[in-house]
């Protein structure tokens, strides 16, 4: 699908969304191609007079090529979370070919990145008198939803901690103690594509400064990228913070949980030695030997009941003064 989006006094709208048949007017600026067909390639290249790259170009390219210049214009891959609520996040690519006239993204996928770039360029929000604009608005929202990604994930870290050391994990209950493990590991994988992400982004800003003459920014937009691109390392520290959190978090559920198995393990071990002694005396009046004296005695059962009780009273007091119980 390819959406072409003219001005609108001080925004933007979309003028068509069908395939390539129909034409590209004249007076638009921003062209976005979700999973384009081959004949949207070729009006999209014709129109931006660049080549654009295929949706298969944008997965397969090794990363050290994915930020080059042709035909007088960048082209500049972004990697962005996907799905960042998901279980699994996964990420998307964002191909950009800017000029400084027009601009065109390519993507395989809907992202919220671009949407909220439309968005705010539609009310008007951004200014959009050209492509360089209609760039740093997209960059800009970029990092924005990188931020929120990045929030999200530290949310519901404060929520699990509080959890875990607040409430506790009770580690009879396997099912709550496999979620919170889950819950963890979830929000490591979305820190872990956000790290991608926020790599892609630094050197798409560094590139895009080093190469501002091409785009003919000015110098506002210039101090603008670099201002971009210190939120993205911004970012990034924040994301390995929450790195090293998570591991720490994750460390200290296991140990907690460790810790309570080990305190069933000591109860179960002292109350084997509590019933040691009885179980011994009960092994000895257990034996068949004609020459035991308590065999004959009318007394002899209620006494062996009362040595072994006794020496459960004993043995439980001795570890109650030694406080192991």
């Amino acid at each position: 699908m390819m959406i072409a989006y003219v001005r609108d006094g001080a925004g933007l709208r979309p003028a068509t969304s069908q395939s390539g048949k129909t034409p590209i007017p004249a007076e638009a600026v921003w062209l976005d191609l979700s999973s384009p067909a081959a004949a949207e390639r070729r009006a999209a290249s014709d129109w931006v007079g660049a080549p654009v790259p295929s949706g298969e170009d944008i997965g397969a390219i090794e990363t050290s090529e994915r930020l080059y210049e042709a035909g007088g214009a960048l082209v500049m891959t972004a990697v962005l979370p996907l799905i960042a609520r998901d279980p699994n996040p996964m990420v998307s690519t964002l191909k950009i070919v800017a000029t400084p006239e027009r601009i065109v993204t390519i993507r395989q996928s809907e992202t919220l990145s671009v949407d909220l770039a439309a968005r705010r360029l539609a009310a008007g929000m951004v200014q959009a008198a050209s492509g360089i604009d209609i760039l740093f608005a997209l960059l800009d929202a970029i990092a924005d939803r990188a931020a929120d990604v990045i929030e999200e994930a530290s949310a519901e870290f404060d929520a699990i901690s509080s959890a875990v050391f607040g409430q506790g994990i009770d580690s009879r209950k396997a099912a709550s103690y496999k979620a919170t493990i889950r819950r963890i590991g979830e929000i490591g994988l979305k820190v872990a594509r956000m790290h991608e992400s926020c790599a892609s982004l630094e050197r798409l800003f560094v590139y895009l400064t080093l190469h501002a003459k091409t785009l003919r920014l000015t110098g506002a937009q210039r101090s603008q990228c670099k201002a971009l691109g210190r939120d993205i390392r911004s970012i990034r520290e924040h994301a390995n913070a929450l790195d090293a959190k998570l591991n720490f978090l994750l460390d200290a559920t296991v140990g907690l949980v460790n810790l309570e198995q080990n305190q069933i393990i000591k109860i179960f071990s002292v109350l084997a030695v509590v019933f040691l002694p009885p179980t011994l005396i009960a092994s000895i009046y257990g034996m068949n030997f004609e020459g035991m004296p308590e065999l004959s005695w009318t007394y002899g059962y209620p006494f062996s009941i009362l040595i072994m009780i006794a020496s459960v009273l004993v043995t439980f007091l001795y570890f109650r003064w030694k406080k192991l119980l």
